[in-house]
């Protein structure tokens, strides 16, 4: 749901790949596709967490990690394991 730039300032906090493309739902079309909307304790409905998905060409998730633990960030390693996998 994060804009582009904060996408971008993400990229290069954690280093990533030039290749390594984010995707910002800032108009929440994809993350419901996904299954990436929770229903929160206080009553909440359809709030999306930060989570990142790896997603082959076919629409199918390869690799998915929600973070139940904010603001935690995703370890790097196992992405670019599943996106090595993709090409290989």
């Amino acid at each position: 749901m994060d804009s582009w730039y904060a996408h971008a300032a993400y990229h290069k906090q954690l280093h990533l790949p030039e290749e390594m493309l984010l995707l910002s739902d800032f108009n929440h079309e994809v993350a419901g596709l996904y299954g990436g909307y929770f229903d929160t304790a206080s009553g909440f409905k359809q709030v999306a967490r930060r989570t990142v998905f790896v997603v082959a060409p076919d629409g199918t998730v390869v690799y998915r990690w929600d973070n139940t633990e904010p603001p935690s960030l995703p370890s790097v390693e196992p992405v670019l394991e599943a996106l090595r996998g993709l090409s290989a």
